[in-house]
C-alpha cells in the first residue's frame, strides 16, 4: 500500500471514530493553495479541525510526537482560513486522532485549545 492509500485509510478510520463520538464530518482533505486540513468535524456548536496521525509502529515515537510547534501553527492558520472563508462565527478548536498499527486502530484522540 502506498503512502497516499495509507493516509486515506487512516483518515477513513478517524472519520468513523469521530462519527461514533457524535461528530458530523463537514469536510475531508479541505485544501487551499496555502494550507490543508485532514478533517473538519462538528459536534453541537463547535467545529474541530482534526489532524490525522498514523504510525505503523511506535519505534520512532507516537503520531502525537509529530505535532510540533510549527505544525500547530500551520493547523491554526488553516483553521482561521476555513473560519474566514465559511463565515463561521461559533467556537472552534484543533484536534488530532492517532491511528496506529497494521490494523489501523485509533489509539488516542486529542483536543487542543487555540
Amino acid at each position: 500500500m502506498n503512502t497516499t492509500a495509507v493516509g486515506r485509510r487512516a483518515e477513513a478510520v478517524a472519520t468513523n471514530y469521530l462519527r461514533a463520538q457524535g461528530y458530523k464530518i463537514v469536510a475531508r482533505n479541505w485544501r487551499t493553495r496555502y494550507c490543508e486540513i485532514d478533517l473538519v468535524a462538528q459536534r453541537q456548536a463547535v467545529i474541530c479541525f482534526v489532524e490525522v496521525k498514523y504510525r505503523q509502529t511506535a519505534r520512532q515515537g507516537s503520531g502525537f510526537d509529530y505535532l510540533t510547534t510549527q505544525k500547530l501553527r500551520r493547523m491554526r492558520f488553516a483553521a482561521e482560513v476555513w473560519v474566514h472563508r465559511h463565515g463561521w462565527t461559533g467556537d472552534y478548536r484543533l484536534g488530532a486522532v492517532q491511528v496506529e498499527g497494521p490494523e489501523f486502530t485509533v489509539s488516542d484522540c486529542l483536543l487542543l485549545d487555540l
